[in-house]
């Protein structure tokens, strides 16, 4: 296996989280017509000789990657999606990138499988491949530029963990809210019931009171 591929690392409290459109446009775009990053934080990275928990960088975190893509026959426009002990399947359609209601670049999703196709075992790993637009790569730079992509490399988020566990404690605070603005709405009903019966057994008793005295006066 070779080395891996030297990673830039962020300065501390920076995060790195680009839009899809951000990808498309100031960075791959930019590499393709081989124009100046934005930052060099995306390494080149030949995926076929890596598998993604060999890959440079935290393994908790999303991590990008440039890398060429190859054909899997030398006469057909399949993709090679090997790896050392697996390979890379799709899942689900293809989604457009728009940028102003215009197609800048297609985003793929694949899962990482272990083992042989078609009977490997799926595992956690997800990639989010980006390419440009056939429009958008027409008439500028040469075929090798051409096959670069963008990906973007994560284990799938796991329930209870990482950001949805703050996206469940965000929840439960604002349920939390709720419960009590109910609970103080029943508070307020029952008030008004209590009040209502006893200003109903207070005219009662004022008319039991009434009929009383009428009756001893008679």
């Amino acid at each position: 296996m070779e080395d891996k591929p030297t990673l830039v690392k962020l300065p501390p409290g920076f995060r790195f989280h680009p839009t899809d459109e951000e990808l498309i446009v100031h960075y791959l775009k930019r590499k393709v017509s081989s124009s100046p990053l934005p930052a060099r934080f995306i390494p080149d990275v030949d995926l076929c000789r890596f598998d993604p928990w060999d890959l440079p960088g935290d393994l908790e975190r999303e991590r990008y990657f440039f890398c060429v893509r190859s054909a899997k026959y030398p006469n057909g426009n399949r993709s090679n999606r090997a790896g050392v002990s697996g390979y890379w399947k799709a899942t689900g359609k293809d989604r457009q990138v728009l940028r102003g209601g215009q197609v800048v670049g297609v985003k793929k999703s694949l899962v990482f499988y272990k083992g042989k196709a078609p009977s490997g075992s799926r595992t956690d790993w997800v990639m989010h491949e980006y390419r440009l637009a056939a429009a958008t790569t027409n008439g500028g730079g040469n075929s090798m530029n051409e096959n670069w992509v963008l990906c973007r490399i994560f284990p799938k988020r796991k329930s209870g963990s990482g950001c949805e566990r703050e996206v469940e404690l965000r929840h439960g605070f604002i349920d939390f809210m709720s419960r009590d603005r109910a609970r103080a709405r029943d508070d307020s009903e029952s008030t008004s019931c209590v009040t209502a019966e006893h200003e109903h057994s207070m005219e009662s008793g004022e008319e039991d009171s009434s009929s009383s005295m009428s009756r001893r006066e008679t």
